[in-house]
């Protein structure tokens, strides 16, 4: 009974998850946590996790390896990209991606927390060189964690535990006062440490079977080479040409065949908040401000909303497939890569993320600023 009532609810999540994946127009750019399960431990594919070193220890996809967002594209301290508008140049980007253990046949599934972000950014770094396969985890590591057995398991030893401790606790605490019955309560804390010993054997051995891990990055660095011919630029854009797009918008505004998404927050935007590498703070002439949270599905903590949700945010702000699409955040890619893949998710034909972006124009002294 049990069995076949995990088949009835491992069956419905698989039909919701194609039917959310249906309302999208480029629906292959995504996988379903459901979907990707089935490819842990396969040979020909890479789990790419875009959060930093830290939050990849703590927790990160059984044999997945870390290629931080932030660090994808590579500047220098004034922000300077040498070969712009790509993130890296490609004897860089090569070296970067072999080291992971990465080949040139491997689907890549580039994920995060959940947010979409981080996932987002090592997406467009990888499609931006023209690596062929490349998807992006909705819902990311907790989507995953989330229909683990093992975790669900695991997660209710450990809350055995806490109970356990709590109980000794308090037999401890109860000890310490006048006229405690002293022999009941060692019984009670010498029982709790019994059962302590007995549940991280059971801990342990259901650790070996959980689909998200901590600990260190295992690398088994593989040759990976990038072909000149097949850099894809129709996704990626340099200062020179988000220049030309604000001084379109600033002549012409609305009608301009021209959006620029500022997807940062609102302290980044007015300049009163900046990384200390960048000369200035402040905002792109013209830029429309969509936070990338607007995009992101932070209570079903899915890496996007619904389409119709998503085409509802774009809608409000005149964002529409009949214009060429500029995002930007700090480094391009992250919240910027964020609203372009989900530009691309619902169809949206000339879209590009501004790689670099306020790292590189906040630095420029000759580009103008607002603030």
């Amino acid at each position: 009974m049990n069995r076949l009532l995990t088949t009835l609810c491992l069956a419905a999540s698989l039909s919701a998850a194609n039917v959310l994946a249906a309302d999208y127009v480029n629906k292959g750019i995504l996988i379903s946590a459901q979907e990707a399960v089935k490819l842990i431990g396969n040979p020909k594919v890479m789990f790419v996790s875009g959060d930093n070193e830290d939050i990849y220890k703590l927790g990160h996809i059984k044999g997945s390896v870390e290629m931080y967002a932030h660090h994808l594209h590579h500047s220098e301290i004034d922000g300077e990209m040498h070969c712009a508008p790509l993130y890296r140049c490609v004897d860089d980007a090569q070296e970067l991606i072999g080291k992971k253990g990465i080949s040139n046949d491997m689907t890549v599934i580039a994920y995060d927390d959940f947010k979409g972000p981080n996932a987002t950014g090592v997406y467009s770094f990888f499609k931006s060189f023209g690596h062929k396969n490349v998807k992006v985890l909705n819902g990311g590591r907790a989507a995953i964690m989330a229909i683990d057995p093992a975790q669900k398991e695991y997660d209710g030893l450990n809350n055995q535990s806490k109970e356990i401790k709590k109980a000794q606790k308090a037999a401890k605490d109860a000890l310490k006062k006048e006229g405690a019955d002293a022999t009941a309560l060692n019984a009670s804390i010498a029982k709790a440490d019994a059962d302590m010993k007995a549940l991280k054997v059971k801990m342990d051995e259901v650790q070996t079977r959980l689909l998200v891990v901590k600990g260190d990055e295992v690398d088994q660095p593989k040759t990976y080479k990038i072909d000149p011919k097949k850099l894809d630029y129709s996704v990626i854009a340099g200062k020179e040409e988000v220049k030309n797009a604000m001084d379109d918008i600033l002549k012409k505004g609305k009608k301009s065949k021209y959006v620029i998404i500022d997807s940062r927050g609102i302290a980044e935007i007015i300049g009163e908040r900046k990384m200390d590498n960048v000369a200035r703070g402040g905002h792109i002439p013209g830029a429309t401000f969509i936070e990338w949270s607007q995009i992101s599905d932070a209570d079903k903590k899915m890496s996007f909303k619904s389409a119709d949700a998503i085409q509802k945010v774009y809608n409000n702000y005149g964002v529409t497939k009949d214009k060429t699409i500029y995002a930007y955040c700090q480094v391009g890619a992250g919240r910027g890569s964020e609203h372009i893949t989900a530009l691309q998710l619902l169809g949206y034909k000339n879209v590009k993320v501004f790689t670099g972006s306020w790292d590189v124009w906040g630095n420029d002294m000759n580009l103008p600023i607002k603030r």
